[in-house]
């Protein structure tokens, strides 16, 4: 009897350790980065207003009313009261995970959280709150990775990715053909002390304010524009808290930044800048593509001018770092006036006869743009040693945004440019 279990017995081990092999053979260990989710349902409950937070990754900057919004790339919008630039009094920090690109309308902030379109009312600074959402609108993206390791398998079922968390990972084999376990997936894409005091008067319900030229949302009338890659959404606003998506629109690939002004809207992308005809907001219709080198692009206009600075150093490729005037009087056929040398230029901005250029490591510059042709030569000043992003003129005072904090400036007498105050960077 025995004789006969024995080769039952060693078929069975045979067996068991035979599927054990095949199923550890469709998972694979590594060293990567896990992604670290935050559940939809936690994403949509997350709105709340903070006190004292401090700056420590600003990106995009918005000004309207005597108040700025700075935006804590992915994690929320700092507001502060800027009725005294030389004393700014910081007010609120709104905590909006997944927030990058913001405007306002009227009384209503709209920011992208992850991957919803999300609705403040921000009338009372005091009492900033939540009004309307747009679930699942905008395209699933991930924050930024350090390349140095690979990077695990996303579950966009589970969540939205807050974060990365360098660790060992068993992984089940996909039968993909990379080497390395990189996630690839349609729809995903990588985004790269003062105490409040007293009431404030709030934001009022005309109008919208300024953002950057970094910019991926804007406003015109009742339509607000949102760009991503190779998208444009348009949404009809007349029901403020509640956006109606329109559609959406294909003007190009690789779409970087966009600048409203009259009827047109300017798109910047990596290989040239596309200009949409927007008469009828809800109903953008393309009307040229300008090529230039592969670069990143942001650009703004002023009357017939449009000023285009090309980077080279990301993801957009190519080697060109200079600054582009491009005459657009007729708007179906754009012509270079002139190129000029840069360092690393970014973010812009112009007023009357000033040019400001955020020249990356080259700090903040200054020229007198009274000629188009020469700007690039007619260099006034230069504010080195600060990681410059982006700038908004507004008046005689200028707002910029860098590395380690916003700064502004009283440009009112051009020989003598102050700096009025900074809002320090803690890290």
């Amino acid at each position: 009897m025995n004789s006969k279990i024995i080769p039952k017995l060693i078929i069975f081990v045979f067996t068991a350790i035979f599927i054990s092999s095949c199923e550890d053979s469709t998972f694979r260990e590594y060293k990567g980065y896990a992604p670290v989710y935050m559940s939809y349902e936690d994403l949509r409950a997350s709105v709340t207003t903070k006190q004292n937070v401090d700056l420590e990754n600003p990106g995009k900057i918005y000004y309207k009313d005597n108040y700025i919004f700075i935006v804590e790339e992915l994690k929320g919008i700092h507001v502060f009261d800027n009725t005294n630039p030389a004393s700014p009094v910081k007010k609120v920090f709104i905590n909006l995970p997944g927030v990058v690109d913001i405007s306002i309308s009227g009384y209503f902030l709209y920011a992208d959280s992850f991957v919803d379109l999300v609705i403040l009312d921000v009338e009372n600074i005091d009492n900033i709150h939540e009004v309307g959402r747009v679930k699942d609108i905008l395209p699933y993206t991930v924050p930024p990775v350090k390349e140095d390791y690979p990077m695990a398998y996303v579950d966009e079922e589970r969540g939205v990715v807050i974060d990365w968390d360098l660790k060992t990972i068993k992984e089940k084999i996909h039968n993909e053909p990379y080497p390395w376990p990189i996630y690839y997936k349609g729809g995903i894409a990588f985004m790269d002390a003062m105490n409040a005091s007293g009431a404030s008067s709030g934001i009022s319900g005309s109008g919208t304010g300024f953002g950057g030229s970094m910019a991926r949302f804007g406003i015109k009338e009742n339509v607000l524009y949102i760009v991503n890659s190779n998208n444009l959404k348009v949404f009809d606003i007349t029901s403020r808290t509640k956006p109606y998506n329109m559609g959406d629109f294909y003007p190009g690939w690789n779409i970087e930044t966009m600048f409203l002004t009259g009827n047109y809207m300017f798109l910047g992308t990596t290989t040239g800048m596309v200009i949409l005809d927007i008469s009828n907001p809800l109903i953008p219709a393309t009307k040229t593509f300008f090529n230039h080198a592969r670069s990143c692009d942001p650009v703004i206009v002023d009357d017939t001018l449009a000023y285009v600075t090309l980077r080279s150093g990301t993801t957009c490729g190519g080697s060109v770092n200079c600054l582009d005037v491009v005459n657009i009087k007729k708007i179906n056929s754009p012509s270079v006036v002139a190129t000029f040398a840069m360092t690393n230029p970014h973010g812009l901005g112009k007023k009357g006869d000033l040019l400001f250029v955020c020249d990356g490591d080259a700090g903040l510059k200054v020229f007198d743009a009274s000629d188009p042709k020469t700007v690039g030569n007619r260099l006034i000043y230069t504010y080195a040693n600060i990681n410059t992003y982006d700038v908004i003129p507004v008046g005689d005072l200028l707002v910029m945004v860098g590395d380690d904090g916003l700064y502004q400036y009283d440009y009112s007498d051009i020989r003598n440019i102050r700096l009025l105050s900074k809002i320090e960077v803690k890290k």
